[in-house]
């Protein structure tokens, strides 16, 4: 359970090989900090000792998790619980960009599933033990991406969109339950998944995301943009013409 001063003891990443999800867990370090669990379909690539090293004390585990497997959800996150107890933060970060996604029907449908699909029923999981605690946070990266789509990569959009809704709404129903949600809108980050890809305007890094995520924690806020000028940018490109928006995105 949190502390006084809300510093965690359990954190459990859905996607333990995000550079963000791995960036916020080393924000959240403290002499309270106890147990990292770090869920990724290949734990043998999961690097938990490199992540273990940038902590000050706590453990750090690997743990087979398929974002697909919407069946095996509900026990992956009751086993979790059972081996560790109480989850005071999980963070959802996986996903995919699918740049070919909008030429393949059938690419298309696996982003889905795994972006949206993958969220929602890992997400519902999570609530469900969360609400049973009577406590914890669910941290929900989401994307910039789904506030309004682009015609270059709008597949992608519209997943983080649909994840957007659901967390936002996931929320809203945990409401007094002592449980929350936390949704992370960021823009463009740098990472392995951007590799190679020109920044766009507002570009920042893992480590800025996972800042502006504590911040976030710690004030309980509902939704966080990051950067923070991001939230009045799109505030008047969510309403901008549409061939305005299009020219935008050449």
């Amino acid at each position: 359970m949190n502390n006084a001063i809300h510093q965690p003891q359990t954190v459990v990443v859905l996607g333990g090989k995000s550079d963000i999800a791995r960036a916020i867990v080393v924000a959240l370090d403290s002499a309270s900090l106890r147990t990292v669990v770090l869920g990724c379909r290949n734990t043998d690539t999961a690097d938990a000792a490199g992540l273990e090293a940038q902590l000050s004390g706590a453990t750090v585990t690997a743990r087979h998790f398929d974002a697909t497997d919407h069946a095996g959800h509900a026990d992956w996150v009751s086993a979790v619980a059972s081996d560790h107890g109480d989850l005071d933060i999980v963070i959802q970060a996986f996903g995919q960009l699918g740049l070919d996604a909008a030429d393949d029907p059938v690419a298309a449908a696996d982003l889905v599933n795994v972006n949206y699909a993958g969220a929602v029923s890992s997400g519902l999981a999570v609530a469900d033990r969360l609400r049973a605690q009577g406590h914890g946070v669910l941290v929900a990266l989401s994307s910039v991406a789904g506030v309004r789509t682009r015609a270059s990569n709008f597949v992608y959009g519209s997943t983080k969109a649909g994840l957007d809704a659901f967390t936002t709404g996931l929320g809203h129903a945990l409401h007094g339950s002592g449980a929350r949600v936390m949704t992370v809108r960021p823009g463009m980050v740098r990472t392995s998944m951007t590799e190679g890809m020109d920044d766009a305007p507002f570009t920042v890094d893992a480590v800025d995301v996972a800042a502006a995520t504590v911040n976030g924690l710690r004030k309980k806020k509902a939704v966080v943009w990051a950067p923070a000028k991001l939230q009045g940018v799109f505030g008047l490109l969510r309403f901008a013409p549409d061939f305005v928006w299009r020219k935008l995105d050449t």
